[in-house]
């Protein structure tokens, strides 16, 4: 098992300085979500393949390694000029993957809940494209349900993975998004099966609670998607169920912390969030085996 940081809220730290913080924060993984100078939100990839060379040479040397690069492109938007700019950039992204050594590449469905039916069929053209270009790279896509993507819920997201009907795609559970995608960790997790590859870990309210009104926005009736990624126990998600549940069905795949609400005390919820996860996993029967990034 690999317990990764996304090191979004140090987004400012310099590439090349970035291995060693995440090393000195006691993890041994990266989930190398956006940044501006490396691949950033919905747009073309910065890095040119020297700058890959330099960061992985940071990793080596920091003893750090990255479970999973994680690119937000609009492959699946409404609009056909940005899908086929999304497929470019997401063809030079899963190309850095592969510079990197990295296996594993995660994103979400990305699209427009209001318009689903366009977002799916868009959804499955950007499929079409991109698969064999994983396969041949031999590179792993993980997707989850994101709030306002086309699809948020986790059942029906993992029957679209398995039609998908390739080795190369899995599912991840993102803790926070659990009210948003169904509310029921065991149903999802137990569907996915060993199609649960990935999960993401942070807390949220439940924004469903209070007849709807835990919050309020006006007008009423707005369109807006509201969810948190906080430290475990600031918010309701029921995490004595989620790694019961992980530990049911023999998960052994990528744990990310993915705490993104404090940038002001950035440090000490990435190591709250290592020692806590630790402790859940801790408990479980047969602790899983963690994999180091250059002893594999």
């Amino acid at each position: 098992m690999k317990l990764a940081l996304d090191p979004y809220m140090f987004r400012e730290t310099p590439l090349l300085e970035l291995p060693s913080l995440v090393a000195e924060l006691g993890y041994e993984w990266i989930e190398l979500s956006p940044r501006d100078d490396f691949i950033p939100f919905f747009n073309h990839p910065r890095v040119d393949d020297a700058g890959v060379a330099a960061f992985r040479t940071a990793l080596r040397s920091a003893g750090v390694g990255v479970s999973s690069v994680l690119p937000l492109f609009r492959w699946s938007g409404p609009d056909e000029e940005d899908r086929r700019a999304a497929v470019r950039y997401w063809t030079r992204a899963i190309q850095i993957a592969s510079l990197l050594g990295v296996d594993t590449m995660n994103s979400e469905f990305n699209g427009n809940p209001r318009e689903a039916a366009t977002c799916e069929r868009m959804f499955w053209r950007s499929m079409e494209e991109l698969l064999p270009v994983f396969e041949q790279e031999g590179i792993r896509l993980v997707l989850e349900p994101h709030p306002d993507d086309w699809e948020e819920d986790g059942k029906r997201a993992v029957d679209i993975i398995r039609g998908i009907n390739s080795p190369n795609v899995s599912f991840l559970y993102c803790a926070p998004h659990t009210f948003h995608q169904g509310n029921d960790p065991d149903g999802i997790m137990d569907k996915a099966g060993d199609l649960l590859t990935m999960v993401h870990v942070a807390d949220a309210y439940d924004h469903t609670a209070s007849s709807g009104l835990r919050y309020i926005v006006n007008p009423p009736g707005s369109q807006v998607t509201v969810h948190q990624h906080l430290d475990i126990g600031q918010g309701e998600v029921d995490f004595g169920q989620f790694f019961a549940g992980l530990e049911r069905i023999g998960f052994d795949g990528i744990v990310t912390a993915c705490v993104f609400a404090w940038e002001d005390r950035a440090r000490e919820s990435s190591t709250y969030m290592r020692d806590t996860i630790r402790s859940y996993l801790d408990t479980w029967s047969t602790p899983p085996t963690a994999v180091s990034p250059y002893r594999r």
